[in-house]
């Protein structure tokens, strides 16, 4: 005796539902996954290629009551703008904080600054650069 085959013979009457359902899928997700790398490449571009200036420590000499602070500073020419420097004691507490204005045509500024603090600062962190 043979059993007798519940289902339709292949491809004779279309797809499963299970079949519509995964060809939705498929498709929902690659929808969401070009939206989300459209998203990241807008902030990407909005973040790296509209920051006008920006800057890094290259060394600092900590003092008694100020912070010698060398910057490197990197912007396009003509641009104005300010970066923000801080230093902390050796317990972690801000003892100075300072923004230095960086104006003129050069691309590239080497620059020590002297930030002002209220004890003995052991540290000279960069916070930021912002273009006017």
């Amino acid at each position: 005796m043979s059993t007798v085959s519940t289902r339709p013979p292949e491809g004779r009457y279309g797809r499963s539902s299970d079949e519509r359902a995964d060809h939705k899928l498929k498709i929902a997700g690659t929808v969401l996954a070009v939206l989300l790398l459209a998203l990241v490449g807008y902030f990407a571009y909005h973040y790296v290629g509209q920051n006008k200036i920006s800057a890094e420590v290259i060394a600092f000499d900590a003092g008694k009551d100020a912070v010698q602070v060398h910057l490197e500073v990197r912007k396009d020419a003509g641009a104005s703008g300010y970066c923000t420097v801080r230093s902390q004691a050796e317990n972690g507490a801000e003892v100075g904080r300072a923004d230095f204005r960086f104006t003129g045509d050069a691309t590239r500024i080497d620059k020590v600054v002297t930030l002002r603090t209220t004890s003995p600062g052991t540290t000279a962190e960069l916070l930021g650069c912002h273009a006017d």
